[in-house]
């Protein structure tokens, strides 16, 4: 394992093969349950990065045994998952690295069910139709309208400073996007 910021990150063979060896392997992964649905590892338990307590995930659990792994679809939301963790006191977390997509180029057993439109794809659809409708709207309809494009661009710009993105926040809170 190796850290970098104070989130230990493990490879996603490290995991697997800890988890061939008997010790006990909490995966937790932290998608969208439509992207837990589509693909995931074996042995994975799905819990959103916005449904998740550390707190309440911590109680009853014993920080001296294995590390509690967090995966998602490539490594951001898992670090987001691992640095709540750290935030709240407890260290023993470790980052998945290159999350599910890499679990499952390396050939790691995963779980392959329903396929879904992936969050990421959802923003972009999502982003570049108002983007499109705020300039289509500000040619033909009066020049205000551009606002939308220029607010829509706005929040993609502060989405890849902060690393958060306020727009796939919302859209993992729609009915498709739930259990």
């Amino acid at each position: 394992m190796k850290t970098s910021t104070q989130v230990r990150t493990i490879d996603p063979v490290e995991v697997q093969k800890l988890s061939d060896a008997g010790y006990q392997v909490d995966l937790i992964d932290v998608r969208t349950p439509a992207e837990f649905r589509e693909i995931h590892a074996v042995g994975a338990t799905n819990i959103p990065l916005n449904e998740l307590d550390p707190e309440q995930m911590i109680l009853g659990r014993d920080s001296d045994i294995e590390p509690l792994y967090l995966i998602c679809r490539s490594d951001s939301r898992g670090r987001k998952a691992c640095e709540a963790f750290i935030a709240a006191g407890h260290t023993n977390v470790a980052n998945v690295a290159g999350g599910t997509v890499a679990w499952d180029d390396l050939g790691l057993p995963v779980v392959r069910g329903k396929r879904s439109i992936s969050l990421e794809r959802q923003v972009r659809i999502a982003a570049g139709s108002l983007v499109v409708m705020g300039v289509v709207s500000g040619w033909v309809l009066h020049p205000v309208w551009a606002a939308i494009a220029a607010f829509v661009g706005a929040g993609l710009v502060i989405a890849g400073i902060s690393d958060t993105c306020g727009m796939a926040m919302i859209l993992a809170k729609m009915p498709w996007n739930q259990r």
